[in-house]
């Protein structure tokens, strides 16, 4: 009995987690498009955005981290594993695809990994 209640309480913990993760995620994505209309019309746009890249793959990062947390205790469906895993390879095309000036594709990218975020969001 104690054994049920103490994977019931990390799976709830594993949830929580995850979901703040996701939510985390969601902003830093958000933060990117700001900072990139400030890209083009300031003198530190340029910085914040390439400081925000970074906090965007840390979070892409936890964001996995959390998902195999939310997992492995409760014994539930890899799928958000996935879905994280999915979202950091993204996060990895798009820091590539902004490190090469590419930004016919990086922009498009960068507005279907906020509604993607959104949606697994809104799913927790």
């Amino acid at each position: 009995m104690t054994t049920q209640v103490t994977t019931t309480t990390d799976a709830r913990r594993g949830s929580s987690f995850l979901r703040i993760a996701i939510a985390l995620q969601t902003l830093t994505i958000f933060l990117q498009a700001v900072s990139a209309g400030l890209l083009l019309g300031s003198s530190y746009g340029e910085t914040l955005h390439s400081v925000g890249a970074r906090v965007m793959y840390g979070a892409s990062m936890l964001y996995v981290f959390a998902a195999v947390l939310a997992w492995k205790p409760g014994g539930g469906s890899p799928r958000p594993v996935w879905h994280a895993s999915g979202f950091l390879v993204l996060a990895s095309v798009q820091v590539v695809l902004g490190i090469a000036h590419v930004p016919s594709v990086h922009l498009p990218l960068g507005v279907l990994m906020f509604g993607l975020s959104v949606l697994a969001l809104s799913r927790r």
